[in-house]
C-alpha cells in the first residue's frame, strides 16, 4: 500500500515575511503557449513577453459596448445589490467603485467571460484551459473616481488567495473612452520580470480595507523608483470596446479621475487550471470566493 501525503507547495515568491522589501527574479514564463494555438501572432506574443501587456482594438463591437454600458448602469443603481459585500463604494463620495463577481451576477457578463474572443487569447498566453479567478466592473466615475496605487496583482493573489505561480492574466475591457486624463491604466513595461516582495503582516479580513485603499502588500518607494527608472511608464489609452491584456505581475496603477468623463471597464482575471490556489502564502485565511475563486471549472467549454 502506498502512503499518500499532502506536500506543501513551495513558496517561490515570498512576501510579507521579512523586515525589508526585496526585488526577486521571476521564475515563471510570461507566455506559456505559442502562435500556433490562438489568435495572437508571434509578433504579438513577443511584445507581450517583453512588455508584459498587449492591447487589442475593438475586441467587442460598439453595439455590445452600449449593451454592457446599460448593464453597468443597472447594476450600479440596484439598491438591493448595493447592500451586497461584492459592491465596493468610493471612500469619500460613496459612489460605486467596483462590483465584484460580475460574471455570477449578470448573464450578459457571464456570456462575455465565456466568449472565444477572450478565452482563446487567455488559453494561448497561459498554455492551458482557464477559469475565472476574479471578475469585476470598475466604474471610476467623473468628478470623484478614486486612484489605484501601484501594485502587482500577483502579490495579493499569492499572499492572500494562495495562487502558486505567475500563470494568470487580466483583461481590462473599456466600456468608455480611456483618455490620458481620466484615470487611465498605467503600466511599467517589463516590470513583470521582477517580483517586489513587500513588508507587513496581513491582518485578518484585510480585504475589507484593501478594496477601498490598500496599504499592506503595496510596493516600497525605492523598488518603484528602480522599476520606473529601468522600464519607464506607459499610459494606456484607447476607445471603448478595446482591451488591455496584461500579466499578473505587471506593476500598474491609475490616478484619480477629476474630469467629467467616467472611465469604466470590465476586468476579468483568467488563471490556468494547472495553477489552482492552495492555502494562502501570507495570510491566515483565504479571501472570500468573490475575490479569489476556488472553482476551477474551465470557461469556454
Amino acid at each position: 500500500m502506498t502512503l499518500q501525503m499532502d506536500v506543501p507547495t513551495a513558496d517561490e515568491y515570498p512576501t510579507r515575511k521579512a523586515d525589508e522589501p526585496a526585488l526577486l527574479h521571476r521564475k515563471d514564463p510570461t507566455v506559456w503557449g505559442s502562435a500556433d494555438n490562438g489568435p495572437f501572432s508571434e509578433h504579438d506574443l513577443t511584445g507581450y513577453r517583453e512588455r508584459g501587456y498587449t492591447q487589442v482594438e475593438s475586441i467587442i463591437s460598439g453595439q455590445e459596448v452600449q449593451a454592457f454600458h446599460e448593464e453597468l448602469q443597472r447594476l450600479g443603481s440596484d439598491p438591493e445589490l448595493r447592500k451586497d459585500e461584492r459592491v465596493v463604494v468610493e471612500p469619500t463620495s460613496n459612489e460605486v467603485r467596483s462590483v465584484f463577481e460580475a460574471h455570477n451576477i449578470s448573464k450578459r457578463f457571464s456570456d462575455l467571460v465565456n466568449d472565444p474572443r477572450l478565452v482563446e487569447r487567455a488559453r494561448q498566453i497561459l498554455g492551458s484551459d482557464v477559469y475565472v479567478h476574479q471578475s469585476r466592473i470598475n466604474y471610476k466615475p467623473g468628478f470623484g473616481g478614486g486612484s489605484f496605487y501601484w501594485h502587482s496583482d500577483f502579490e495579493t493573489w499569492h499572499a492572500e488567495d494562495g495562487m502558486p505561480r505567475m500563470r494568470a492574466c487580466s483583461f481590462s475591457i473599456a466600456l468608455t473612452e480611456n483618455y490620458s486624463h481620466n484615470g487611465a491604466l498605467m503600466i511599467m513595461p517589463g516590470s513583470h520580470k521582477s517580483f517586489v516582495s513587500c513588508v507587513g503582516e496581513t491582518p485578518d479580513d484585510h480585504y475589507k480595507a484593501s478594496l477601498k485603499s490598500q496599504e499592506i502588500g503595496t510596493p516600497d518607494q525605492k523598488s518603484l523608483e528602480y522599476l520606473a527608472d529601468q522600464h519607464g511608464i506607459d499610459v494606456l489609452t484607447g476607445p471603448a470596446g478595446g482591451a488591455i491584456i496584461f500579466d499578473c505581475n505587471c506593476m500598474h496603477g491609475s490616478g484619480g479621475n477629476i474630469t467629467p468623463f467616467p472611465r469604466s471597464n470590465l476586468f476579468v482575471v483568467f488563471n490556468s487550471v494547472e495553477n489552482a490556489p492552495t492555502e494562502p502564502f501570507a495570510a491566515n485565511n483565504p479571501r472570500p470566493e468573490f475575490l479569489g475563486s476556488t472553482d476551477t471549472t474551465p470557461v469556454g467549454r
